[in-house]
């Protein structure tokens, strides 16, 4: 500046005009920093008080030392789960070729539907009247409690004593991306936090080498509901998920470029760290804080993250066991690394697997053979999952969640009033089918019940806000209470919905 203020080719207009143009940036600046300390106060006194109003004469304090947004904190309440593997089948899984078994149907196949099936109904795909479509699998009873379960996963079969069904949920939403954005955030509508997010939010994480809050995707490509499902809406940006990859760096730029050593990288990251502390001092932004612990995360993970991700450390025999290959990108690779991310204190765990959408349109996405496929790439490595989780004491703390974001119709899908090509279902937000494991849920249990056709609940439904609100309890949260103050509301998971906790399901 002085330099251009010496040039004598500089005119007078000029030198005066930068001379008023920096005057007015270095007032902008003591305004902002003098606003930024000002607010700050104001928004952590209203938090507090906000906080205080929701809890009573007790409130919970959700505040870490600068620099450590993920440090660990206890639950408000007492929990039954410590952490979270939560298995989203992105394009929603027919329970009817699955868990729901529905002998009546089968009687009726082939035959056009009631009409009462179709008036005042919705749908995304069906048109005129379709036939109704029976079970495309054979199932069988398991276990001592006899739960039902098809002949396409022999595996997890062995497991249902430690499953919890919920036959009876409810979604209000029949269109992939807003179906799993409410799934996973509690609205339809982007820009809320993940329940991934919140847990964070609320407990920290055990490591903080790694991240709190991880995404893993398999299938043919990521599910509709994109970056939301994993985001941070109005919470911190710490608090979001990290999608990571099944192949190469598990983060992508994890590893150093070719010729930068660590000590050297150790040296970037410290002057980087004194230019944010700088601009904290300067604007008072709080997200600064954040980019500073996230770099520091990523360099602490290039160590710890690539030893967490890394199968090759597994025995053969438990490699076979999940059906994992090294190097390949799938779901039981994830599931493996799911269990080794659970042992290492990753808090929550998310894993989404694309190519559920069985309309009956193509060679993968039916009802028949290319559900056959998919349950064949889970069967393993969730019945490996659990019984790695069960070996390890951590069953019962850690809470497994399976499922999609609305169920499949009792009718063969007809687009254009055509029967499509191959045994085929449309999207059913009325009834679908969800299981849950350890963390606090009571095993060889099901709960609700739908029609004899599949089609409607006949008994205990539970939405999407009332699962949200269980899952809390489970984690130590109050749903109605664990808020987070933004734009003049106490925001929470459940939102303004009704939610009640399912304690039927509760061990």
């Amino acid at each position: 500046m002085k330099s251009f203020f010496n040039n004598q080719y500089a005119s007078q207009a000029e030198i005066e005009a930068l001379q008023i143009e920096t005057l007015r940036a270095k007032s902008r600046r003591e305004f902002i920093r003098g606003s930024g300390a000002m607010l700050g106060g104001t928004f952590l006194s209203s938090m507090l008080g906000n906080q205080a109003l929701a809890s009573g004469d007790n409130p919970f304090d959700y505040s870490r030392p600068l620099g450590r947004p993920l440090a660990p904190l206890p639950p408000p309440f007492p929990a039954k789960a410590k952490r979270v593997i939560y298995m989203h089948m992105a394009g929603a899984p027919s329970q009817l070729e699955m868990f729901d078994y529905k002998p009546e149907l089968q009687k009726y196949d082939g035959q056009l539907c009631p009409e009462s099936f179709l008036k005042g109904k919705r749908f995304a795909f069906i048109s005129g009247v379709p036939k109704l479509l029976g079970p495309q699998f054979p199932f069988k009873q398991h276990g001592e409690s006899g739960a039902w379960v098809s002949d396409r996963l022999p595996h997890l079969a062995k497991h249902v004593d430690d499953l919890c069904f919920i036959k009876s949920m409810h979604t209000d939403q029949f269109n992939h991306a807003p179906a799993q954005i409410l799934a996973l955030t509690g609205d339809a509508r982007p820009g809320q936090p993940s329940l991934g997010a919140w847990t964070t939010y609320g407990l920290g994480t055990m490591n903080q080498n790694l991240p709190g809050f991880v995404s893993l995707i398999s299938g043919s490509r990521s599910p509709d509901g994109g970056k939301p499902l994993w985001g941070s809406g109005y919470l911190p940006s710490a608090y979001q998920g990290v999608k990571c990859r099944s192949q190469g760096d598990p983060v992508l730029y994890l590893s150093n470029p070719e010729g930068v050593s660590r000590p050297l990288r150790r040296h970037v990251l410290d002057a980087l760290a004194k230019l944010n502390q700088q601009n904290y001092q300067d604007m008072g932004n709080p997200e600064t804080l954040t980019r500073i612990a996230q770099y520091e995360m990523a360099y602490r993970m290039q160590v710890e993250a690539s030893d967490a991700f890394d199968i090759t450390q597994e025995k053969q025999s438990t490699l076979d066991n999940y059906g994992a290959e090294v190097g390949k990108k799938s779901f039981a690779n994830n599931a493996l690394v799911a269990r080794r991310l659970a042992e290492s204190g990753v808090r929550f765990i998310q894993l989404f697997d694309w190519d559920w959408d069985g309309h009956g349109t193509n060679d993968m996405e039916n009802v028949s053979h290319g559900l056959a496929k998919k349950c064949g790439h889970i069967d393993k490595p969730i019945a490996a999952l659990l019984s790695d989780l069960k070996e390890r004491g951590m069953l019962d703390d850690t809470l497994v969640i399976w499922g999609g974001e609305f169920g499949r119709t009792p009718m063969q899908e007809n687009r254009g009033g055509q029967d499509n090509i191959l045994p085929g279902r449309d999207h059913h937000p009325n009834a679908y089918t969800m299981w849950l494991a350890g963390g606090g849920v009571k095993g060889g249990y099901t709960h609700g019940e739908t029609d004899e056709m599949g089609y409607e609940i006949e008994r205990d439904p539970v939405s999407v806000h009332d699962l949200h609100a269980t899952i809390l309890y489970l984690l130590g949260f109050n749903h109605e209470s664990f808020t987070f103050p933004y734009q003049g509301l106490n925001q929470r998971l459940t939102g303004v919905h009704t939610a009640n906790i399912v304690s039927q399901i509760l061990a």
